[in-house]
């Protein structure tokens, strides 16, 4: 597949995603590495590498959560660059990984500039929410949020697609091998960031037991991860619904206590 035709994929790859989930399905999560990775795969025609780079990258990014208007990174377009190029140099999943990050900080300050321009347009808005028909709104509101709106990003996605992908293969490919090394080690460590990031936010005593029985099965029995995550989806289930039991069991003794306090209320 030629450097332009992989361009042109990922490009309207990026598109769909960035409109689609959320401006459309308001889902937030169709547009995860997880999910992004193994579909721009499957239509380069290397599904094996998506599903890698998803799960790793997914890995990465999934422990950097935006807060208000505050993006650390833009996990779509580091996806997207970093799946395009690991497929179109032939490049290891731990270089492509290496670029997602800076690929996605880069980004993450484009769409906070855009974000600004964005809010300026704000009394145009309210004006035609006001004054305008709904469908007219809507209408208008639709292209720009799907047209408008990604264009720069969509531009920048193609252009470095197209013509930066070939000049920075050939700039890692010049360099020494002991910075291959390093990168291929950073890479690889940036998976445990990303895991060591989502850890601190959901750490909790009653959870922590798990983190070491996960290890155990990992590392000393040899089990494979899908296999841990079957049991880890089981123990998960089974203690969603002793929770919820005993949110019932609480809600009905609150109610019945309700009641008795009302029939002493009347009895008096």
């Amino acid at each position: 597949m030629s450097v332009m035709s992989v361009a042109i994929i990922g490009t309207l790859a990026y598109w769909f995603f960035f409109v689609m989930d959320p401006y459309i399905l308001s889902w937030q999560c169709v547009n995860r590495p997880i999910v992004v990775a193994p579909i721009l795969g499957l239509l380069l025609g290397d599904f094996h590498t998506g599903i890698i780079m998803g799960a790793s990258l997914e890995s990465i990014f999934m422990g950097i959560s935006a807060i208000g208007g505050s993006i650390p990174a833009d996990a779509l377009s580091a996806s997207i660059v970093a799946v395009c190029y690991t497929i179109l140099t032939g490049s290891d999943v731990e270089t492509g990984l290496a670029i997602a990050l800076p690929i996605g900080t880069i980004m993450a300050s484009l769409s906070n500039v855009l974000m600004s321009v964005s809010s300026a347009l704000a009394p145009y808005w309210e004006r035609l929410a006001v004054n305008g028909s709904p469908r007219s709104f809507l209408a208008q509101n639709l292209i720009f949020s799907g047209l408008i709106y990604p264009l720069p990003n969509v531009l920048v996605i193609f252009l470095g697609i197209a013509y930066g992908v070939t000049g920075l293969n050939q700039a890692l490919n010049a360099l020494p091998p002991f910075f291959m090394t390093g990168l291929t080690a950073a890479s690889s460590m940036m998976v445990a960031v990303g895991f060591a990031i989502l850890i601190s936010m959901i750490w909790s005593k009653e959870v922590a037991s798990f983190f070491f029985v996960g290890y155990i099965l990992a590392k000393i029995l040899k089990m494979d991860s899908l296999s841990i995550a079957i049991i880890g989806a089981a123990i998960a289930i089974t203690m969603f619904f002793y929770e919820k039991q005993l949110i019932d069991i609480r809600n009905m003794k609150t109610a019945s206590e309700g009641k008795l306090s009302e029939e002493e209320e009347d009895f008096f």
